[in-house]
């Protein structure tokens, strides 16, 4: 017997934005075995599908993206199965984290440990006022492990990560906009369609050239000025001898709207 789907996918803007919606209602969107599977599985085929431009990652329940890892589940682990579950929600942050198109999350509610490092491992959040947000998991004797130790210090520095990491304290979408982990708030309750209007936005660009400007950007983080501009070199290179490069400068031209053939 197959378990029950816990993700929904949904199509927007002439099917170039797609919504992957966690839908586990029941456990407020806790990552079990399943989930992480389905969200590896999911992100794989949407990183191979060069039509799609933006991903807006959303949950069905209205008072929680996503609370994090499902400790009832690993509550009854013993240390083998600890580390085969480990993989499977590796690859599932992973996944999020190395879509070559644009992630947007939309959190709304409690996005707290794992779920927090969902929402990381998109490129913008964005929450609602009534959101709360934190990485716990040392309050519970284990660390951030979905890339929360290294995606906050990126995003916010050493010591602001630090007093989020160490205190484990729960924040507000305001303080977390306040600290650098929240990138908008917006009223409770509009995440969703503010995450979807930026999607739009982002879908209606050169899809070559927002993807090489993606991977420009994350390639060249983790590297010394000189290293990332040449990484930035070789992306120009690629897009600016693409056909969206030569359809963008024909429509400027012509003063019409671009349609990019995505190559």
């Amino acid at each position: 017997m197959h378990a029950p789907t816990m993700l929904t996918l949904n199509r927007h803007a002439d099917g170039h934005v797609v919504e992957l919606v966690l839908d586990r209602p029941s456990a407020m969107n806790a990552i079990n075995t399943e989930l992480a599977e389905e969200i590896t599985a999911v992100t794989a085929d949407l990183a191979a599908d060069p039509t799609v431009r933006a991903v807006v990652v959303a949950s069905s329940h209205e008072k929680a993206f996503c609370v994090g890892a499902d400790l009832k589940e690993r509550n009854g682990f013993t240390d083998a199965q600890m580390m085969d579950h480990r993989l499977v929600s590796k690859q599932a942050y992973r996944g999020v984290l190395d879509l070559p198109m644009p992630a947007i999350a939309a959190v709304d509610g409690f996005a707290l440990g794992g779920g927090m490092e969902i929402a990381l491992s998109c490129d913008i959040i964005v929450a609602g006022e009534g959101a709360t947000v934190g990485l716990p998991e040392v309050s519970v004797g284990v660390i951030p492990g979905g890339g929360g130790t290294q995606l906050v210090t990126r995003r916010v520095g050493w010591s602001r990560a630090a007093s989020m990491i160490f205190t484990a304290r729960k924040m507000t979408a305001a303080e977390g906009h306040e600290l650098g982990v929240v990138d908008e708030v917006v009223p409770p309750g509009t995440a969703r369609d503010r995450a979807l209007a930026l999607a739009t936005l982002i879908a209606g660009h050169s899809p070559v050239g927002v993807r090489n400007a993606k991977k420009a950007m994350r390639l060249g983080m983790g590297t010394d000025l000189a290293s990332g501009l040449e990484i930035e070199d070789g992306c120009w290179r690629a897009t600016a001898f693409s056909g969206d490069r030569k359809e963008g400068v024909a429509a400027f031209a012509e003063k019409r709207r671009p349609e990019w053939p995505g190559r």
